[in-house]
């Protein structure tokens, strides 16, 4: 994968509630993706990036809100996000500042 594209690939970690327990429980972590990735180029860039051993990956796409404002309706862009399973004994820390 070109270095470039990891940083494109993953966009930023996905931090709440359900992606806490997931990380306490499962070993997941989740994160928002670029809409054209495809499972392997996360799971790649997450091994590239963080160093750990990457056992399998699943991709949701999510539909952006309906918000309204004194304009009126607008509506968010839809995005996709990435629960990244890791193998036993690897861990990443995503709050962490590198």
């Amino acid at each position: 994968m070109n270095p470039e594209r990891v940083f494109v690939v993953l966009r930023e970690p996905h931090i709440s509630e359900k992606s806490t327990l997931c990380t306490e429980y499962n070993n997941q972590y989740v994160f928002k993706v670029a809409n054209d990735a495809t499972k392997n180029e996360v799971k790649q860039a997450v091994e590239k990036l963080f160093k750990v051993k990457v056992e399998g990956v699943q991709t949701i796409r999510v539909k952006g809100k309906m918000k309204r404002n004194r304009f009126g309706y607008n509506r968010k862009p839809n995005w996709k996000k990435a629960y990244v399973s890791l193998a036993q004994g690897h861990s990443i820390d995503i709050t962490a500042p590198e």
